[in-house]
């Protein structure tokens, strides 16, 4: 029996990336004899087990064999036959094919290494090909490791589009990609993501809504990078930018999907595009299955994102019903996402970047305006039902115009 590092932890070490989690790989024994040395069983598909002590996992070395379409069409052999170098070559890229011994000796019998040095993510062998999460991995891996400088190696990506060509990837059960994307929109750069899922095709299958606006002309003087992908892309950065917060770069990147839809001969002007947006969000998070919480903000953000950035030229009655429309009095903190939303849009644009939005405090002045308003003084004034309602709206709009006079009387325009 011997026992060594694998994965992520010797890939990260060479990288001086951090990592929390270890996992192992065991050679030469039995999920009976692990179980004797007194390692927990969790494996569900082939024996991995948690450390009686550190609660790592240890998984038996083993081998695969493709059975059917997508993800779980394999089948697996851990006998105590199964070499280190079988179980490596198994994996999906030259970097996660590594391992370490209990002396801290390097084994790299695929090149990673080598990769490392010259910041390429590619692929062990073409076992690659069977399994259509490495696409979504890998493109989450570029997504980590930009920063770094890595890129995805020509015969990778064309491996990746040959998953897309065979209709492999259309295999991938909602659960897992929401997952790969959940993770990738939490790297720091997941414009990275998108685009390299674009690259090798799967993008137009996995998420056609957002694909659809590539090659979309937008009006040059408000959009001087003109292209609708483009321009997400860019408002993605600056989402990420700005916060780490998964929910809010999901909903960015959601935000003018409408445009995909827009009739040629409208372009490239887009009315009403946040109004086609709705359907095409909705659908898109239900087939990927993504939480409530995410459709929601996604959606708020949409419908209404267009109001945000005319917010110093809305009349008191228009503010007061983008408030309600986002319900902004009952979930003031979703409200300040979706103002964030508004601002990585308004800044994802070619020389737009660093500059100020000020439509944002504008609309958090507005809010705090209205919630100076005392409802329960409303309420013992003997107002309830529909009256109450009407009251606090009058109220409210009485606020909001006090609001933009005095904002108005300031000359604080917007930049």
């Amino acid at each position: 029996m011997k026992t060594y590092l694998v994965g992520g932890a010797v890939r990260d070490k060479l990288l001086g990336y951090p990592f929390h989690e270890k996992d192992w790989v065991v050679v030469g024994t039995t999920p009976e004899f692990m179980e004797q040395q007194g390692f927990t069983a969790v494996g569900k598909d082939f024996p991995v087990f948690l450390h009686p002590k550190t609660k790592e996992e240890y998984a038996l070395a083993r081998t695969e064999r493709k059975t059917g379409r997508g993800y779980a069409g394999f089948s697996f052999y851990c006998g105590e036959d199964v070499t280190l170098e079988d179980d490596l070559i198994r994996r999906d890229l030259t970097i996660n094919a590594m391992a370490e011994d209990e002396n801290g000796l390097l084994i790299d019998p695929y090149g990673g290494r080598h990769d490392i040095a010259n910041k390429k993510l590619r692929h062990v062998s073409d076992a690659f090909l069977e399994d259509p999460v490495r696409i979504l991995r890998i493109a989450r891996f570029a997504a980590r490791y930009h920063h770094l400088g890595f890129t995805i190696a020509d015969e990778t990506n064309a491996l990746m589009r040959t998953m897309v060509d065979n209709g492999e990837v259309d295999h991938l059960v909602s659960e897992r990609v929401w997952k790969e994307m959940e993770r990738a929109l939490g790297e720091g750069a997941p414009d990275i993501f998108i685009q390299s899922l674009r690259d090798c095709g799967a993008l137009a299958r996995l998420f056609p809504e957002i694909d659809a606006l590539f090659g979309v002309p937008q009006t040059a003087i408000h959009h001087p990078e003109i292209d609708t992908g483009i321009h997400t892309l860019m408002s993605l950065q600056q989402a990420a930018k700005m916060t780490s917060n998964i929910c809010i770069r999901f909903a960015t990147l959601l935000h003018d999907l409408g445009k995909g839809t827009t009739p040629k001969e409208e372009w490239p002007r887009h009315i009403a595009h946040e109004e086609r947006s709705i359907s095409l969000v909705k659908n898109l998070c239900e087939r990927i299955a993504a939480p409530k919480d995410y459709k929601e903000l996604a959606l708020i953000v949409a419908q209404w994102h267009t109001h945000c950035h005319r917010a110093l030229e809305l009349k008191p009655a228009t503010l007061l019903k983008t408030l309600q429309m986002t319900d902004a009095f009952r979930r003031p903190e979703r409200f300040d996402q979706f103002l964030m939303c508004s601002e990585a849009d308004a800044r994802g644009r070619t020389s737009f970047e660093d500059r100020d939005y000020p439509q944002a405090n504008y609309f958090r002045g507005a809010l705090a305006a209205c919630q100076g308003i005392n409802a329960k003084e409303i309420s013992e004034r003997g107002f309830i039902g529909k009256e109450f309602g009407d009251e606090i709206n009058r109220l409210r709009l009485i606020a909001l115009t006090d609001y933009k006079s005095k904002f108005t009387e300031n000359k604080s325009e917007p930049s």
